[in-house]
């Protein structure tokens, strides 16, 4: 199927309330990865992670019925399925936090058994030393991301795994547009200043 004849989130999301399981699996196959990732480098245990994730996607199951995407009021625009989907997350990890303080570390086991910073640099081909210096960028850049504050650190990774608009942004983490602003500005000015001393 070329993408230009594949149905939108929407679309699937709309389906799947009518009875078409395959469109559930289509949406997960989209965005599990990107939902996982959002989730996992918000607190940093992968078995959380799993755990918090597929209660993600329950919830997308369960409001199936009830799912509209249009939009909250006539002067806003029309959410998209991925924005709504990361929205639910924040406030299932909003829950979580709430219950108990994250912990995240850089030596956490990922899906695979790998620490997370061994799976981040990209392979090379320019030989192990050269994978060594990635292996360390990437450490470094977590490190980094690990000590942003909690809403700057979440203010980014909604941009960056999510997709999301500052708008939507301000809106999924119920703060006013400037804050949102403000707060992605800041975490992208910390990890350029990692970026710059690592360079």
């Amino acid at each position: 199927m070329s993408p230009e004849a594949a149905p939108a989130d929407e679309q699937l999301m709309q389906a799947y309330a009518a009875g078409d399981a395959r469109a559930f699996e289509i949406l997960y196959d989209r965005h599990h990865l990107r939902l996982w990732r959002y989730v996992y480098r918000s607190i940093g245990e992968p078995a959380s992670a799993d755990e918090l994730a597929q209660e993600v996607w329950f919830s997308v199951a369960r409001a199936a019925p009830r799912y509209a995407p249009s939009a909250a009021a006539p002067d806003r625009p029309v959410a998209r399925f991925s924005t709504w989907l990361f929205t639910l997350a924040h406030h299932r990890l909003v829950d979580h936090l709430r219950a108990r303080r994250p912990h995240a570390s850089l030596e956490a086991e990922g899906v695979d058994g790998e620490r997370l910073a061994d799976q981040l640099p990209a392979d090379s081909g320019f030989g192990p030393v050269r994978r060594i210096e990635s292996k360390q960028q990437a450490e470094h850049l977590l490190a980094a991301l690990d000590a942003l504050p909690a809403a700057q650190r979440e203010a980014f990774l909604l941009q960056a795994e999510g997709g999301m608009s500052v708008a939507e942004i301000a809106e999924a983490t119920g703060v006013g547009l400037e804050t949102a602003k403000s707060r992605l500005r800041y975490a992208r000015t910390a990890l350029r200043r990692t970026l710059e001393v690592m360079a």
